[in-house]
């Protein structure tokens, strides 16, 4: 066994480089849409995924968002929104959104979506919803449960809650409740366990959380496996070692 360390950002770009080698998107990429839909987390899968096909373009991950948490006194300016990032049968289609796009989805194809909370027992993911016809979400839920669209749902252990997300949706949207509201999505949850899965081998554990001076937010996992997948997971850890903190 092996202890690793991981800051948010580098959970973020361990989340991408292994959501690139996952099989379905690997499929999707060969034959099918891959809609990324704009997040912090999703756009570093999608610089992942467009650098190593060599569609990098004018993308960049900066305003690669639709809303953002920041601490109270921090102002964020808007963004220079350019689209979610769409690609059909791997050729990148630049200026396009989730909303132009759910509509032409189905069998075959993969959405990624982020998320707010993660019911790491339950392996459940909600997203916060603050547009009255439920945004993004709402847009390709009806490719996902009415035209079996696969959704997979990339996020951080730093998203973790308590709780069923069931019961904390009923509480949130609630009539007499203020504040944004709680959508639990029906996908594939993929955080940074399933990441150093996929990329070493190794089965991991959440064992600690927490630091300061940049680790805010950090967790420790708990790596399991042979001399070798310790070996690779050691080398995944390291190749994440300087990932500045995420700016957008």
């Amino acid at each position: 066994m092996k202890q690793v360390m991981l800051t948010p950002s580098m959970g973020k770009r361990l989340i991408a480089r292994a959501m690139l080698r996952h099989p379905h998107v690997q499929a999707a990429l060969a034959k099918g849409r891959l809609l990324i839909i704009a997040g912090t987390t999703n756009g570093y899968i999608a610089e992942e995924i467009l650098r190593a096909s060599g569609q990098m373009g004018s993308f960049r991950r900066e305003g690669f968002y639709r809303g953002l948490v920041v601490p109270p006194g921090v102002s964020q300016p808007p963004p220079q929104f350019l689209g979610d990032v769409l690609l059909t049968d791997g050729v990148h289609q630049p200026g396009r959104t989730a909303f132009d796009v759910a509509g032409q989805l189905g069998a075959g194809d993969v959405i990624l979506k982020g998320a707010n909370a993660l019911d790491l027992h339950r392996k459940r993911a909600a997203v916060y919803v603050a547009h009255t016809e439920c945004g993004t979400a709402g847009a390709v839920l009806p490719a996902v449960v009415g035209r079996r669209a696969r959704l997979i749902v990339p996020v951080g252990l730093e998203k973790r809650v308590e709780g069923d997300l069931s019961e904390l949706a009923a509480l949130a949207n609630s009539p007499d409740c203020e504040g944004p509201r709680l959508l639990v999505l029906p996908g594939e949850v993929f955080t940074e366990l399933e990441a150093m899965a996929l990329l070493s081998g190794c089965r991991c554990c959440l064992a600690a959380a927490g630091g300061i001076r940049g680790a805010e937010g950090c967790v420790f996992l708990l790596a399991q496996g042979n001399e070798a997948q310790l070996q690779s997971a050691q080398q995944v850890v390291e190749s994440l070692a300087y990932e500045p903190p995420c700016q957008v």
